[in-house]
């Protein structure tokens, strides 16, 4: 079976969609995120959609196997707030390791369950690592811009906890997302190359920050290239955004990483840009038109979908994406001059 850096220069790979979109679906009350387990907790635990791999474990099963049948190649855990940070909200710490070894271990069934049906088309997953509800670059508090509300090296270890578990559990990606501030994403990766050296395995890593206006920076200030600069140091499958904007809006930040970088560059953009009710309007086939701008400008290796998406636009976007060769990956030097 072909390994994942063999494919990516094969095929253009197809990423999943929105979790949480798909889990609004099911209109799970607190007494569902609860379960029988935590029916006792202390604060409210709505919101909380990691914890629905150890309460709801059939639906999120469910919505990796709806992402695989709709063409996606890979999926990413349910673990997008997996880390101790950001469990401190809930106070469920102490739950890490067991939310993300189980998330892992579901799409990680899944994903064999799907690759069984179909051997000439493999399936991964990728252990998803958000960028945490605080940052290391900037001060939470205006009037004091010297203060961090985290430092480096708890982020490292958080992050550190999370991929230990997520690798446990069976990922074959490790996937860190939705970068705002790229010094937590340093962090995340510093960790990462730790355990590497450690377990002596190499796993591959995605990266994926995100632009958060129309001004082309992240939140942290960088640039589109500043950001990829930032973090070429790294060995890394692929770099590339999510989030934040539409499939439209992301293409001028996709073409500067798709010329000056040597890795794959991987985007899953939002279905277009939110409604006055924070709900995203563009349909499949608008969305799977969009980035077929990327496609015919040869920019991506890796495509899918951010918030707001569903199985629709994935199978959208599959099938434009079939029509295409992935972009080629060379030996291209990072800064030419």
């Amino acid at each position: 079976m072909s390994t994942i850096k063999e494919l990516l220069s094969q095929k253009i790979l197809v990423l999943d969609g929105a979790m949480g979109t798909m889990l609004q679906r099911y209109q799970f009350s607190e007494e569902d995120f609860q379960g029988e387990r935590f029916k006792d907790w202390e604060i409210p635990l709505k919101g909380n959609n990691d914890l629905l791999s150890l309460t709801q474990p059939k639906a999120i099963a469910e919505v990796h196997q709806k992402y695989f049948e709709a063409g996606a190649d890979i999926v990413e855990t349910n673990t997008f707030s997996g880390t101790t940070i950001a469990m401190a909200d809930y106070k469920m710490e102490h739950l890490v390791e067991e939310l993300n070894y189980e998330s892992a271990r579901i799409a990680k069934e899944v994903a064999k369950k799907i690759t069984q049906q179909n051997p000439d088309k493999p399936r991964f997953v990728a252990g998803a690592m958000g960028p945490t509800n605080k940052t290391a670059s900037i001060s939470p508090d205006v009037n004091n811009p010297g203060f961090r509300a985290i430092s480096f090296n708890e982020l490292r270890l958080a992050y550190k906890q999370q991929a230990l578990a997520l690798i446990k559990g069976g990922v074959d990606i490790l996937l860190v997302e939705t970068v705002f501030d790229t010094l937590n994403a340093k962090a995340a990766l510093f960790a990462i190359e730790e355990i590497k050296e450690e377990k002596q395995i190499d796993i591959p890593v995605m990266l994926s920050g995100t632009i958060t206006d129309a001004s082309g920076r992240t939140l942290s200030g960088q640039t589109a290239e500043a950001f990829l600069i930032s973090v070429s140091h790294i060995p890394l499958l692929s770099v590339g955004f999510n989030c934040a904007l539409g499939a439209k809006q992301l293409t001028p930040h996709l073409e500067i990483l798709a010329n000056r970088t040597s890795v794959g560059v991987s985007a899953y953009p939002n279905a277009g840009l939110p409604n006055a009710f924070g709900e995203y309007d563009e349909t499949p086939q608008e969305m799977a038109n969009q980035i077929e701008e990327y496609l015919q400008k040869n920019l991506v290796n890796i495509i899918g979908g951010c918030c707001g998406t569903t199985p629709e636009h994935i199978k959208a976007i599959a099938t434009v994406a079939a029509k295409y060769s992935p972009r080629k990956i060379n030996a291209l030097q990072l800064i030419q001059n």
